[in-house]
């Protein structure tokens, strides 16, 4: 392709809307252009690199036995009320009523129709099957951001095992976790597979591929050694034993005038330091009010409590609900005694003595307390959100905190969609059971902007040639020179008579420009042919990642070339 015929409407100034990185990058290098909140047009670059990424999930994919798909986007209402996920994803799914007053959602993800079509399965003996599409998802973020980080409408790969047995969905597992590792190597994301929480898509073992970057939104608890690494909303750590607190055996109610804090109370002569302490959180769970109890210094996590309940919708109390369930106010709060709620305690808590707590009444405090007597406890869960420097639960070496962007999920589903949509074969002895599901997914755009994450400097892209919409440009200094464009017209043909992607920028613009513009957009590497390099038979050669320029004969620039481009295009794999 000719630059002075294609579309890369570059631009010098940040966008003021833009605050990731790669945001900034694809859009100021004329990939993507917004056409409203959360929906992004992919232009001629962005739609090249995006399918190239596409194309090498789909190579991996295809490799391990994967059968490609597609299905529609738009799905009757009645599936998804069939599954039980109408209701529980809320407000996330775009929902609408056709002429006919039937109800209609657009796919979030295809658990369910990829279902239905494996209910035409009948026999073990068709298994093993892994079927996978790359299609349009829509999904109605509160608050889309960072690109294409963050978008409502969005391609993703997802594929789904169907075997006969958990030995079956064990191996099927594997083989994506092991085609997932050799995808983002491919796509030169230093990805690392973490512990992670199913969420609405249910099922049992989950793992999360996470790329650190601070354009991410999920903080990952990584153990230095190696040992251990999850996703904040799955991560545990081995706490020190706390030592009990001097105090009264049998509960003690005492007076605690304008104490409303844990760390006010800790202060109060007769009180009791935070990690002696039970904090007193009133949720709503599905409607219900729900008293959730953990340690004074420890923080509710909220994707555990959701997971610990399956509860749908979840909110802090209001304050007129917590006064009438309770009949105080926060800061005198308390689970002692508590009849008529449900009362869901954090693990911590197990076991703990002599503990100080609100008395619902305000003013007033119980200490003396007994979790296990004192507590109408209905569910022991791991509720609390791990800090930064707590023991790691494998070898006790301190934990760091990492922000990363979600890159991959794989989920071990079970019959939790074969069940509700009679999704059934015969085994060996004739006895119907139901499918064992594996899901699995991948966005693509993505993928594409957590490369920009990682491959960026201040000049713009710097793109792995795996992904990149060209792999070559050819720059000429100088368009009024003949032989810089005989030369580069001969280059320009014999790379893309070897497979090449590659660019010739025959503008008639200043060096400078050209430069600024190849740089910004991340083409790996760039020949440039001048009348001066080219009286001396010499091409100038730039792999864009070092921005170091050389001199290569110009009878040997296009074998050096195409040796870089193939060992790129073979990274990872």
């Amino acid at each position: 392709m000719r630059w002075s015929n294609l579309f890369i409407p570059t631009l010098r100034d940040t966008p003021g809307d833009a605050e990731a990185v790669s945001h900034q990058l694809l859009v100021r290098g004329g990939y993507i252009r917004q056409l409203h909140s959360g929906h992004y047009s992919l232009l001629p670059l962005g739609l090249k690199a995006h399918t190239k990424v596409a194309n090498i999930i789909r190579q991996e994919m295809d490799d391990i036995g994967g059968q490609e798909f597609i299905h529609p986007a738009m799905h009757p209402a009645a599936i998804w009320q069939q599954s039980g996920r109408w209701e529980t994803m809320g407000q996330e799914m775009f929902r609408l009523v056709d002429r006919r007053q039937n109800e209609l959602a657009l796919g979030m993800t295809h658990e369910e129709v990829f279902t239905i079509v494996a209910s035409e399965l009948n026999s073990y003996r068709e298994l093993p099957q892994i079927w996978y599409q790359i299609q349009t998802k829509f999904r109605d973020e509160p608050r889309p951001k960072a690109g294409l980080l963050r978008v409502r409408e969005f391609d993703m790969k997802d594929s789904y095992s169907f075997d006969i047995d958990d030995a079956g969905l064990d191996h099927a597992f594997q083989l994506h976790h092991d085609a997932y590792v050799r995808i983002f190597a491919r796509l030169g994301l230093p990805a690392f597979p973490v512990e992670a929480s199913s969420g609405a898509m249910g099922g049992g073992s989950s793992l999360e591929f996470m790329v650190p970057s601070p354009a991410g939104e999920d903080d990952v608890a990584r153990c230095p050694t190696g040992d251990y690494q999850a996703n904040v909303e799955r991560a545990t750590s081995t706490l020190k034993e706390v030592a009990t607190k001097d105090g009264p055996d049998e509960i003690e109610r005492f007076a605690t005038p304008g104490i409303v804090t844990i760390k006010a109370l800790a202060k109060f002569e007769g009180g009791a330091g935070a990690i002696h302490q039970i904090k007193t959180l009133v949720m709503v769970l599905d409607g219900a009010v729900t008293l959730v109890c953990l340690r004074g210094d420890h923080q509710l996590n909220l994707q555990k409590l959701q997971d610990a309940t399956a509860a749908i919708e979840i909110r802090q109390a209001e304050p007129a609900e917590t006064l009438a369930a309770l009949g105080a106010n926060p800061g005198s709060l308390g689970a002692v005694n508590v009849e008529g709620l449900r009362v869901i305690v954090d693990e911590a808590l197990r076991g703990r003595i002599h503990m100080t707590t609100g008395a619902n009444e305000d003013g007033w405090h119980w200490r003396g307390v007994d979790v296990e007597r004192d507590l109408n406890i209905d569910q022991w869960a791991d509720l609390r959100e791990i800090a930064k420097g707590e023991p790691c639960p494998v070898c006790g070496t301190p934990l760091e905190i990492v922000r990363c962007i979600e890159t991959g999920h794989i989920f071990k589903l079970g019959t939790k969609y074969s069940d509700t949509m009679g999704a059934t074969v015969a085994d060996a002895d004739g006895t119907v059971r139901p499918l064992i599901m594996g899901c699995y997914g991948i966005g693509v755009g993505r993928a594409l902007a957590a490369a920009v994450e990682t491959h960026h400097d201040e000049k713009g892209m710097i793109l792995p040639v795996s992904i990149a919409p060209y792999e070559v440009v050819i720059t000429i200094v100088k368009v009024s020179d003949p032989e810089s464009v005989t030369v580069a017209e001969q280059l320009y043909n014999e790379l893309r008579s070897a497979g090449i992607d590659v660019l010739l920028d025959d503008r008639d613009e200043r060096p400078g420009v050209k430069f600024a513009d190849a740089e910004l957009i991340g083409i790996p590497f760039r020949i440039t042919l001048g009348p001066k390099g080219l009286a001396n038979a010499m091409a100038e050669f730039t792999p864009r990642a070092t921005r170091h320029n050389s001199d290569v004969a110009l009878a040997d620039v296009a074998a050096h070339t195409i040796e870089l481009v193939h060992a790129g295009r073979n990274l990872g794999r």
